[in-house]
């Protein structure tokens, strides 16, 4: 049975048209993914899919099939048609069909019924525990007593989050929360699950158990949903059928191994040139990290890490979860001091001690380090230009500055139309993906001696990930420029770095080329890393 159907449906902000003519229909219990590169419509069709204000079709219709309740109004899906509603117990489901976007005053119990999870976005309770956060959501559901707290915890043990429970939501790392959105969408008994890239800024190891999740959750138990991923092999696993978008329109629908194998041969190749790395750029010897934790007392982040790194060279830091990458990076930033060790910077021919603050010391290397932080920030309520110029300090003529801006925005992925498209539009008008790009172009434009990109590929398509990974070579040669990056993305560290470092419990117990590091990884580091 038919539970969804869009109908001719387009999609214009301002003069640009971001959704173009888009036909298709979701019956229930169906799973569709959705393909695509990066700003190619796919959030914005799934927000405009929930309701979302702001995301009203321009032209055509999102129609759902459904059956409610003739007694409280429940909505159901079409199967149950004649059944006695559960919710109120005395009413009748009834088959209907509501227009999401028309003057209908059903649409309010409709949306009740349609689960989302958007990606970088946590809608949580922050001074609330795991355990209060899904209970809210069960209670708007309409359980109550201990039929909502049996539910809470089976859904905490499903999200794996056992060992949180009585922890507030605001302490929670990345993949943390999402796992409680994810356990607070499903407690809506939804008739409908939309996924927008739900693992897209997670590591493999917690991206593989938001994956099972869904799979056991959602999809075994015949609840229709939508996803999109950055991360083809999901589309396929999970999907029934798949749409391709291309520049907001529907290229193909078909079958996901057909789709998903047509979409990764269209991706750019990239191939990595060696370059001479040039004099030692950052010397560490022996650096160690302290901080004390509430729940863990006095934590060792790091503990006698030595390394090199030499002048244009692309630098890898890996390793699982929990292992000191973060932290080391926040070091060669300059961000934090080490609580122990010896750091030293080359600047011309002069080596500054980064051990010592001032002006004369670390302030004075760290403006020729740029670092592009997981948990990025552009300006909301200014252009994108702004972003990549006034924002950080960059004082420019405004021609030479939107010059500058362009030509750092094709060294990261975009074409020079879709460059010179985006420069005055704001950051809420851009994909996530098409914001992470702008946060990377952000560090690239101060043209620093060196960059440190922290998971640079976390909400990337692999077609603009292989861009990514030419510009940063591209740059390298051009600019010589020094990279050091942290990932936990095995393969793009293969494929962009000359070395890496792996990490384990704040020690790097190895320095080689990539394709040595892979050789020694467990398989709990390897799970970590998507290999």
């Amino acid at each position: 049975m038919i539970l969804l159907e869009v109908k001719n449906v387009s999609k214009k902000f301002g003069d640009n048209l971001v959704l173009k003519n888009i036909n298709f229909s979701l019956e229930e219990g169906e799973v569709l993914g959705i393909l695509g590169r990066s700003g190619a419509g796919k959030s914005v069709l799934l927000h405009m899919l929930r309701g979302m204000e702001g995301y009203e079709p321009t032209e055509g219709k999102v129609i759902y099939h459904v059956t409610m309740c003739d007694n409280c109004g429940e909505v159901e899906v079409p199967s149950k048609e004649g059944q006695r509603c559960e919710r109120c117990g005395e009413g009748i489901l009834r088959k209907t069909s509501i227009d999401l976007w028309g003057e209908d005053e059903r649409v309010y119990n409709l949306k009740r019924r349609i689960a989302i999870m958007l990606q970088r976005t946590f809608a949580l309770y922050g001074e609330k525990t795991v355990l209060e956060n899904i209970l809210e959501a069960l209670y708007a559901a309409g359980f109550e007593g201990k039929e909502a707290v049996d539910i809470a915890l089976k859904l905490i043990k499903m999200v794996k989050l056992e060992h949180r429970i009585t922890h507030l939501a605001r302490d929670l790392s990345g993949g943390e929360k999402q796992r409680v959105v994810l356990a607070r969408q499903l407690a809506k008994r939804p008739i409908i699950f939309l996924a927008d890239e739900p693992t897209g800024t997670l590591d493999p190891k917690t991206a593989k158990i938001v994956h099972e999740v869904l799979k056991n959750a959602v999809v075994k138990k015949n609840i229709s949903m939508i996803v999109t991923s950055h991360w083809p092999e999901v589309i396929a696993q999970l999907s029934n059928r798949v749409i391709w978008l291309e520049k907001g329109e529907i290229k193909k629908i078909g079958k996901p191994e057909e789709i998903v194998k047509e979409f990764m041969s269209s991706l750019k190749e990239f191939k990595k040139e060696k370059v001479e790395v040039k004099e030692k750029q950052i010397i560490l010897e022996n650096i160690e990290k302290k901080y004390c934790s509430v729940d863990r007392g006095i934590v060792h982040a790091l503990r006698g890490v030595s390394l090199e790194i030499y002048e244009m060279e692309i630098f890898g830091i890996v390793g699982a979860s929990g292992s000191g990458k973060t932290t080391l990076a926040k070091i060669i930033g300059g961000v934090i001091p080490p609580s122990r060790g010896k750091y030293f910077f080359r600047l011309g021919d002069e080596w500054i001690d980064m051990t010592k603050p001032g002006p004369m010391y670390r302030g004075r290397a760290k403006r020729y380090i740029g670092m592009l932080f997981q948990e990025y920030a552009l300006y909301p309520h200014r252009t994108v230009l702004y972003n990549l110029t006034e924002a950080i300090g960059l004082e420019l003529p405004a021609e030479f500055a939107r010059m500058k801006a362009l030509y750092t925005l094709v060294s990261v992925g975009f074409t020079e139309e879709e460059a010179e498209r985006i420069l005055d539009k704001y950051p809420g008008e851009l994909s996530v993906g098409e914001r992470h790009r702008v946060a990377l172009a952000q560090v690239l434009i101060k043209e620093p001696r060196v960059a440190i990109l922290d998971e640079p590929t976390g909400t990337m398509d692999p077609y603009t990930r292989n861009i990514v990974a030419e510009s940063i070579h591209r740059s390298r040669k051009e600019l010589e420029q020094t990279y050091v990056i942290v990932s936990h993305d095995m393969d793009f560290v293969m494929n962009v770095c000359d070395r890496a470092a792996l990490m384990r419990d704040g020690r790097i117990v190895k320095i080689g080329k990539p394709e040595e590091i892979v050789k020694i990884l467990t398989e709990e580091e390897k799970e970590d890393m998507g290999l």
